[in-house]
């Protein structure tokens, strides 16, 4: 799996390198239905993407990024905000953060990767294509959801050194969901399955089952 591009998305917004196609400093973007389709980022600011409308990226470094419902996107990243994917939101490609949560609302779906290093991640009822890769942070893989692709928790290291001393993180799978690929955890974690889930082969720590809607 793939480092995050941390260095090439904090210093092309820090810099103003002409990657976006609207951009703004210490200030939100709004982009509302029926724009045309283009790049949306902001330094220090938000970016929200109103419900049924489209964006090429959407980036930004110390802010957060909202997907509205039904909303579409092809990239979405930030460095130090959370993202929140609406219900039946689309991320076609990768979805990356840095210090935030994720949050994927019921029919909300990343067709590639989904990448963290600090902060908790939860899906309900949603759907990510090209796996799940973090560092520090719980990862809730709510009912019904589907993950492809398989789970790495990474050993920090490198840039990811700045928490070393975060709690344990805590993986639940719920009930009915599934997780296709190899979960693989290269760090200690709190596994805990239901018992309706699937999942595939387990790496690095050891399965705790549970029966109900949650442990």
């Amino acid at each position: 799996m793939r480092r995050f591009p941390i260095l090439m998305l904090a210093g092309a917004l820090a810099f103003g390198l002409p990657l976006l196609a609207a951009a703004t400093v210490n200030g939100s973007v709004q982009v509302e239905a029926g724009q045309p389709a283009a790049d949306a980022s902001t330094v220090n600011g938000a970016v929200h993407v109103a419900a049924g409308a489209m964006v090429l990226k959407a980036s930004t470094v110390n802010g957060s990024i909202d997907l509205g419902d039904r909303a579409q996107a092809q990239e979405v990243g930030t460095v130090n905000g959370a993202i929140t994917l609406g219900n039946g939101s689309r991320v076609k490609g990768d979805l990356h953060v840095v210090n935030g949560h994720i949050t994927l609302d019921p029919g909300a779906e990343v067709g590639g990767q989904l990448r963290d290093v600090n902060g908790a991640i939860t899906l309900d009822h949603a759907h990510v294509a090209g796996g799940i890769a973090t560092v520090n942070g719980d990862l809730t893989v709510g009912e019904g959801s589907h993950v492809e692709g398989g789970i790495l928790y990474d050993k920090p290291g490198g840039w990811f050194n700045w928490n070393t001393h975060a709690s344990t993180p805590v993986v639940v799978i719920g009930p009915h969901a599934v997780v296709q690929g190899t979960l693989e955890f290269r760090r200690e974690v709190v596994l805990k399955v239901s018992d309706s889930a699937q999942i595939g082969p387990v790496k690095g720590a050891t399965v705790v089952k549970f029966s109900g809607a949650q442990p």
